[in-house]
Order: structure tokens, then C-alpha cells, then sequence
């Protein structure tokens, strides 16, 4: 039986979770290809501001949503949909190796100067975050709607 504790945490890692669904939509959509409009003097200093500033939009959550994955599967009763949450586990990790060895590096080249291919680089291979992230929210979404309806 789900316990209101667990519910609470689920709740938390939800809000996480569609927070971070809408942010790497507006950034896949919006943010990374606008970069081709910076110009190529300014660029560097733009590219390093956007790290920065980005951070801390991004980090908090994406730890908030990590933490409450983690305690979800661990802390999951027997009737939880434990295969939805492994899942989602699964997507987040995949979703971090992702940011580490592939959109970390290309902000990593784009930082001197502009470069086509770095650029081009990022925004295809942000295509995996954003559907993984988007995958994570219908899982969430399932596993909050289960919870709902075992609970009446």
C-alpha cells in the first residue's frame, strides 16, 4: 500500500521531472538553435554566460530528480509499478551519461569560438535527452495515475 510519505516523494520527483521536461523542450527548441544567430565575436562570451546562468536553472533539478529516483525505487512498496520506475532510473542515468560525454564536450569546444559542427553536435545529440526526459514523463505521469487508482 502506498504510504502518504511515498506519495509526497513522488510528487516531489514529478514536479522535478516535468519541470526539467519543459526546460529541454524550450532549450531543444529554442535556446540551442538560436546559438547560429550569436555572432562569432560575441559568441564566446555568450557561450560561457549561458553556462553560467544555466546552471543553476538546471542543476538543482536535475539533483532533485536524481535523489528522488534513487529513493523511489528503494523505498517503493509492493504494490508500487516498480518496472516504471526502473525504467525511468534507467533513462535518467542515461540522461546524465548523456549531458557528461556528449553536450558537455560540445559546450566545451563552443567555449573559445563558435564552430559549426560543435554546434550542429549539440543540438542532434540533445535530441536523446530531450526524448529520454519526455519518456521520463510519461512514466511519472503512469506511476501517478497507478498510485492514484490503487488508492480509490
Amino acid at each position: 500500500m502506498f504510504t502518504p510519505d511515498f506519495y509526497l516523494l513522488l510528487q516531489v520527483h514529478a514536479a522535478a521531472t516535468f519541470y526539467l521536461v519543459g526546460l529541454i523542450w524550450v532549450v531543444q527548441r529554442v535556446h540551442y538553435p538560436l546559438f547560429s544567430q550569436v555572432g562569432a565575436t560575441e559568441f564566446p562570451a555568450y557561450e560561457q554566460l549561458h553556462v553560467r546562468r544555466i546552471t543553476p536553472v538546471v542543476g538543482p533539478p536535475m539533483l532533485m530528480e536524481a535523489a528522488t529516483a534513487v529513493a523511489l525505487v528503494a523505498l517503493a512498496p509492493a504494490d508500487a509499478p516498480t518496472g516504471a520506475l526502473w525504467l525511468g532510473l534507467l533513462l535518467l542515468a542515461a540522461i546524465w551519461v548523456s549531458t557528461a560525454l556528449l553536450q558537455v564536450p560540445c559546450h566545451n569546444a563552443l567555449s573559445g569560438q563558435f564552430e559549426v559542427n560543435a554546434h550542429e553536435r549539440l543540438v542532434r545529440t540533445n535530441w536523446l535527452r530531450t526524448v529520454f526526459w519526455s519518456a521520463r514523463g510519461v512514466l511519472v505521469l503512469h506511476v501517478l495515475v497507478s498510485m492514484r487508482q490503487s488508492t480509490g
